[in-house]
């Protein structure tokens, strides 16, 4: 699988000519789904106007509604209930998986549940590109500030398919979002090294070659 860890989406020309790169061909000649679970569990966004904004297209975050060939909503929490017959093989002809922001441990409890952790190892020609909590996801641990909600099994990991951390929405001191200072605290309590990125920056990973793509700005702290 290839990666592109963002912070806001595909915020700039940059971000999106990575995107375009790790696709190998033009967005409008790619299947897309999207991912809105981890919105529900958050407790700032939940379900309701800011999930409906998201897979509309409608929302702040540029993704769902960059002119793809073909979008479809793939609802993790649905999953265990319907045959895997019905939504592996979508998955596996999809171009990318475009995963929307939100509570981390609740999106990775939900991959896990459904079986879409375990597909991924196998899915490697698909892009996954994450907003916040969707790029969290795939990193070995987030740190205490970015827990809102707990599996019931007090599992508090992440998939660790990268061996960084990650801190998004790096804003200016009084901005919204989280200053270098809050980041550097944070920091402090990750066990390997973490990527602090803003919304104009995005990670990207493939075959394990790491490379930050930016029009903003960002730090790794070791």
């Amino acid at each position: 699988m290839k990666l592109l860890l963002t912070s806001g989406g595909v915020t700039n020309t940059t971000i999106r000519e990575a995107l375009v790169d790790l696709l190998g061909k033009p967005i409008a000649d790619c299947s897309a789904l999207c991912i809105p679970t981890a919105m529900y569990g958050h407790p700032w966004v939940g379900p309701g106007e800011r999930a409906w904004q998201f897979i509309s297209g409608k929302a702040e975050n540029p993704m769902v509604d960059l002119g793809w060939k073909s979008m479809g909503v793939l609802e993790l929490t649905a999953l265990p209930s319907i045959d895997d017959e019905r939504w592996v093989p979508l998955v596996r002809e999809t171009d990318v998986l475009l995963v929307a922001g939100g509570d981390v441990l609740y999106l990775c409890h939900w991959m896990r549940q459904s079986g879409l952790a375990d597909l991924l190892p196998t899915l490697r020609d698909t892009v996954w590109v994450g907003l916040s909590a969707g790029s969290m996801v795939m990193t070995p641990e987030v740190g205490e500030d970015f827990i809102q909600w707990r599996p019931p099994d007090g599992d508090d990991t992440t998939l660790g398919i990268v061996d960084f951390s990650i801190c998004p929405h790096l804003a200016q001191d009084g901005a919204p979002g989280n200053s270098m200072a809050e980041a550097e605290q944070w920091a402090a309590g990750i066990s390997g090294p973490a990527y602090v990125i803003d919304d104009q920056t995005a990670i990207t990973v493939v075959d394990d070659v790491v490379e930050v793509v930016s029009e903003g700005h960002w730090k790794l702290l070791t």
